[in-house]
């Protein structure tokens, strides 16, 4: 046989297509983490402003028009309101001024995210002493010395997507991508169902009681964790019921390329890139890291919308899963036994 007929036959035109499907699946996967993370910079951070009346309007202006447009500023009433606010997660920081002293108050919350409250810090320093004055730093939610820089909350939700894609995955490969019947598409969602509670407790437990790198209710990291296993192995068995095996490397493009960058993990959204600020939030990492953090540092506020998001994927996966192993194809018809006799009649 040949050089050309052996590699023709070695090479399918299926793992041709393949091959160059994990090509272009790499290629992604590096433009999408060094384009969100290679230059991270403070963009639109919510920012509470809590000054005199007469001086308040202006000092929200200057801070509005810096070079970048690093913050989003606006007027709060006092101090317990701007603490309130970034407990709710309604702002990043906050900046008090004190006019009759030289030193002001800087709020922030590490628990978010310790970048981007050391860049409002570096930020603040610069532009208070430009004006002759300083800034103490206050921290109103401040991460646990057991977890460095805030990842801790991102890599169980990131470990939390990989069981699940990973799960779904695994049950395609043993009995083929797409549900023979819907029957079967149950089975499947149930075995993942089971297999997001237990994960979601073991996750749980790791960052919490073991390791004690996630303060927090156990309980409702759990819930989460069950949550975010499910969603994501949902959406994966859907798009391996719609495209076969080659779902699995689309759920990897979204949970991985397109999911695990944007989801304010390394860098908070606010540090983000617009695109990928913009996609974090509706995918299943983001999200799971949002509520994470809630959980463990902002007494489980503003949680709703991330986990509707969750829930989202977890509901639409199920749905195209069950749908789709509903459609059949129409057997073709039997050839009917000709009776003897019957060809030569």
């Amino acid at each position: 046989m040949s050089l050309a007929a052996e590699l023709k036959s070695a090479v399918t035109p299926r793992a041709a297509l393949l091959v160059i499907g994990v090509f272009a699946l790499q290629l992604l996967f590096i433009t999408s983490y060094v384009g969100a993370l290679h230059n991270p910079k403070p963009r639109d951070v919510p920012f509470g402003v809590v000054a005199p009346p007469q001086i308040s309007a202006q000092l929200v202006r200057q801070l509005g028009g810096l070079p970048g447009e690093p913050l989003d500023p606006r007027t709060v009433t006092d101090e317990a309101e701007a603490r309130k606010q970034i407990l709710n997660r309604e702002i990043d920081g906050a900046l008090v001024v004190h006019p009759a002293r030289t030193t002001d108050t800087l709020l922030v919350a590490s628990g978010g995210g310790t970048v981007l409250s050391s860049a409002l810090d570096t930020l603040f320093t610069r532009l208070e002493g430009a004006n002759q004055r300083t800034i103490r730093t206050v921290d109103v939610a401040p991460a646990s010395p057991e977890d460095f820089d805030g990842l801790s909350a991102f890599y169980l939700v990131v470990g939390w997507c990989v069981g699940g894609y990973i799960c779904a995955a695994i049950l395609a490969i043993s009995s083929g991508a797409r549900p023979a019947n819907p029957e079967r598409a149950i089975i499947r969602l149930g075995v993942l169902a089971v297999y997001a509670i237990l994960g979601g407790l073991g996750g749980a437990v790791i960052v919490g009681p073991i390791l004690g790198a996630l303060p927090g209710s156990v309980a409702a990291l759990w819930g989460l964790g069950a949550l975010v296993v499910f969603a994501v192995g949902a959406a994966t068995l859907a798009l391996q019921s719609v495209f076969g095996i080659v779902g699995i490397g689309l759920a990897i493009l979204l949970i991985v390329v397109a999911g695990n960058p944007s989801a304010g993990g390394a860098f908070p959204l606010p540090m983000l890139p617009p695109f990928w600020n913009a996609i974090g939030p509706a995918l299943p990492p983001g999200a799971g890291t949002w509520v994470a953090r809630s959980i463990a540092y902002f007494k489980g506020n503003d949680v709703t919308g991330s986990l509707l998001v969750l829930s989202a994927w977890a509901v639409v996966g199920s749905s195209i899963t069950l749908v789709m192993s509903s459609l059949k194809h129409k057997p073709a018809p039997e050839p009917q036994a000709e009776e003897p006799g019957a060809a030569t009649a």
